[in-house]
């Protein structure tokens, strides 16, 4: 590695916070699992929730959403109403590693993430360490998300980041792959590996 890493980019769902909305519909389906995963799969998909995370209003995805399934209307209106019921909590030894980074004050540390502007705000209240970056891209406020390499370029810009210096974090190898192509050091996190381990690789100092 020809230079030396100064700025370290985290993904903030998956990677510092347990979000899952299966932890609503369980509640909803009275713990039928399958019942939940069909749902999610077939009505609230992923590839639905995403769009609002690229700037597309809950009000509009609801109705969207309700028009093309109005007998699963009431379920269908949970999915936001009960948003915040979706976190089981932080992902603590993540957490703890973002704390020891921030300490070091060697690396500027910022978070990328595909979320809904409208559940911004809530999730700062949810999660106050949020508000500790030394910046934060969210992907519905810029009306774009990851993978596309807008939101890339957005937090390069914004914040003078050189890739060749940065190392960004994320669970979705999708995102991993289009930050590489901009010249990002990627890691592909996965769920109980020891991220820190990873790191200590790349000669970060905590």
């Amino acid at each position: 590695m020809n230079q030396k890493i100064d700025t370290i980019i985290f993904d903030l769902g998956g990677v510092l916070v347990d979000w899952d909305p299966k932890n609503v519909y369980r509640k909803v389906f009275n713990g039928d699992e399958e019942k939940a995963s069909w749902f999610l799969n077939t009505v609230c998909t992923s590839e639905w929730n995403i769009e609002q995370d690229a700037g597309r209003t809950i009000e509009e995805a609801v109705n969207v959403k309700i028009a093309e399934f109005p007998q699963y209307e009431n379920w269908i209106r949970i999915y936001y109403k009960e948003w915040h019921h979706m976190f089981s909590g932080i992902i603590t030894e993540n957490v703890e590693l973002l704390y020891k980074l921030q300490k070091t004050e060697n690396y500027k540390i910022y978070g990328l993430t595909n979320w809904s502007a409208e559940k911004w705000e809530l999730a700062l209240e949810l999660f106050p360490f949020f508000k500790n970056f030394d910046g934060v891209v969210v992907s519905g406020v810029e009306k774009t998300r990851k993978p596309f390499p807008k939101i890339y370029n957005i937090i390069i810009d914004r914040y003078k980041i050189i890739p060749e210096r940065t190392i960004f974090i994320d669970d979705n190898k999708e995102n991993i792959t289009a930050a590489q192509k901009i010249n990002f050091i990627g890691i592909h996190y996965k769920p109980n590996e020891l991220l820190i381990k990873t790191l200590e690789t790349y000669k970060i100092n905590f």
